[in-house]
């Protein structure tokens, strides 16, 4: 856990948990002459503030649950040349540190994907708490990041006729959550 230094750059004591309707995980990579996108739907994502300004967030989603244009590309994402759906059903994070200023937010933390956790530090912007029509509090949290897939043992790619890899290493991540209090 880590703790949130001013008291203007407190959040509110309590748990958040996702609003998996109106929260988004997702990733591009550079493949060939574009990008390659894709998502996980539904994931979880868990934020506790303590009552000291201590801050954990917590986020995992199932691999089976990766959204992409086309099936085949789904069951190949699946498979063990990249998420290994059937050993590792998961992916997963949990900060180990995060920092506020204002509206702006770094989080450190560890990254799981395929059984192998590496160090990841996600940049981004949180939203100051406001009350939805129906009375609950709700936060929005937007963070993004880059790592290289190859330090996960995601190692897959096919030459392209020039030598080049088809398939980029670095993958920019994205999660726009929308958490409600518990």
């Amino acid at each position: 856990m880590s703790t949130i230094a001013s008291q203007q750059d407190t959040l509110p004591a309590g748990t958040w948990g996702i609003d998996p309707v109106h929260s988004q995980v997702g990733f591009a990579v550079p493949y060939m002459s574009g990008t390659f996108r894709g998502s996980f739907s539904p994931a979880d994502a868990r934020l506790v503030v303590a009552e000291n300004g201590s801050v954990e967030l917590s986020g995992s989603a199932r691999v089976d649950s990766i959204k992409v244009q086309d099936e085949n590309l789904t069951a190949h994402l699946q498979s063990p040349d990249f998420f290994d759906a059937e050993r590792t059903p998961e992916v997963g994070f949990r900060s180990t540190d995060v920092r506020r200023s204002g509206d702006r937010v770094t989080v450190a933390g560890e990254l799981t994907i395929k059984g192998t956790s590496q160090p990841v530090e996600l940049e981004g912007t949180v939203a100051e708490p406001i009350t939805d029509p129906y009375g609950n509090e709700r936060i929005g949290l937007k963070l993004d990041g880059t790592v290289d897939r190859t330090k996960f043992g995601i190692d897959w790619n096919n030459p392209l006729p020039s030598g080049e890899p088809a398939l980029a290493n670095d993958v920019s991540l994205s999660a726009e959550l929308y958490l409600v209090k518990a």
